[in-house]
């Protein structure tokens, strides 16, 4: 099960059942399946919060994944700050749902064992994302 939940912000316009389908799409094509997810929206001052308590970490970022996972069945907490994804659409010259989209999905990747701190793995993770959002399309087509 996937829930979509905020604090301190408006729930963002995405398609739950749908949005649903496309997570479980992805993580099928790392051979695993969907347990429990969570996800909550907040602003940048809850993302921050969350960051100084969980991880003890003094800044703000888009993302913050908390893995759950059993086996090859995906469990956890993605905290994601809709304050960052406006700010970094706008960076990157996107529009907000892509880049919505786009860290929706990083916290998944994340889940099914890919990361990107280290050397080389950015370019893995954004190689994955982008794979991940040509099937968000594909699906959004075939609705």
């Amino acid at each position: 099960m996937i829930t979509y939940n905020c604090e301190g912000v408006k729930m963002p316009k995405i398609k739950k059942r749908f949005t649903t389908k496309w997570i479980k799409a992805v993580a099928a094509t790392y051979g695993r399946k969907v347990g429990e997810i969570g996800y909550m929206f907040v602003d940048d001052e809850g993302i921050l919060k969350t960051n100084r308590e969980f991880l003890g970490h003094d800044y703000y970022t888009d993302i913050i994944t908390f893995d759950y996972d059993e086996d090859d069945i995906i469990n956890g907490d993605i905290v994601l700050s809709l304050d960052t994804v406006r700010t970094n659409a706008e960076k990157f010259g996107k529009a907000y749902e892509d880049e919505l989209h786009r860290v929706i999905i990083h916290g998944i990747l994340h889940l099914c064992g890919i990361n990107d701190k280290g050397p080389g793995e950015r370019e893995i993770m954004e190689a994955n994302e982008n794979k991940a959002l040509e099937l968000f399309k594909k699906l959004a087509e075939e609705e």
